[in-house]
């Protein structure tokens, strides 16, 4: 990876900042993977920490990011550490600028922790309410819809084995996803998301959906 940017011509002459694997530290045991990592507006970003995101890379790129001044909260969410929830991105994507694609297991009995800058040049953790009462105050609204995965107890848990919650979002309200998560896929229409299903449904034994086969290069504001 480091070598594609550094020597491709396309990437190569390109002033983008790098805020993690460029510096000598920046290396396992002190691991993060970028779906572990969501950007939930200009000023927050929400980092998983669990079984493939370590806490001594979250807090190096909090360092940073707080650093250039553009990001002023990093929330952390405590993941299990099983290989059904690989990622953040495996039980929680965001759909739209108020609706949410989630694991119900994951509003419930998981630790959340707010990163901010403090005035003397650290950092100050505080625990949260939950994970839907750390969004609220992010986002600074109390409208928003959390999707849960689809079907009763047992399909929920095959729904989000089969990458249910692993979805892409093109722009606010429109996502691509697995054809196969059928329920959770009608409930994200039901909440006025279009849903742009992907016939790639074997590819879910790797444990990745449609934002794990994703890196998106540029995204234009909104």
């Amino acid at each position: 990876m480091q070598a594609i940017y550094r020597h491709h011509p396309r990437f190569r002459d390109l002033k983008f900042p790098v805020w993690y694997g460029k510096e000598p530290g920046d290396v396992y045991p002190a691991s993060i993977e970028g779906g572990d990592v969501l950007v939930l507006s200009r000023d927050t970003v929400v980092i998983g920490l669990g079984e493939r995101t370590a806490p001594a890379a979250v807090e190096i790129i909090a360092r940073r990011l707080f650093a250039v001044g553009d990001v002023e909260r990093v929330i952390v969410v405590h993941l299990r550490q099983k290989r059904s929830v690989m990622h953040l991105d495996t039980v929680f994507t965001m759909v739209d600028v108020d609706k949410f694609n989630v694991f119900p297991g994951l509003l419930e009995g998981v630790n959340v922790h707010t990163m901010t800058p403090s005035s003397k040049g650290g950092i100050d953790v505080v625990q949260e309410d939950g994970l839907e009462a750390a969004l609220r105050q992010a986002l600074g609204r109390d409208d928003l819809t959390m999707i849960p995965t689809g079907g009763d107890a047992i399909g929920r848990l095959r729904e989000q084995w089969d990458d249910g919650n692993n979805t892409l979002a093109l722009e606010p309200g429109v996502v691509v996803a697995y054809e196969r998560n059928q329920e959770t896929n009608r409930r994200l229409r039901d909440s006025g998301v279009e849903v742009l299903e992907l016939a790639a449904s074997e590819l879910c034994r790797g444990r990745g959906g449609s934002r794990c086969m994703t890196q998106p290069l540029v995204r234009d504001p909104l």
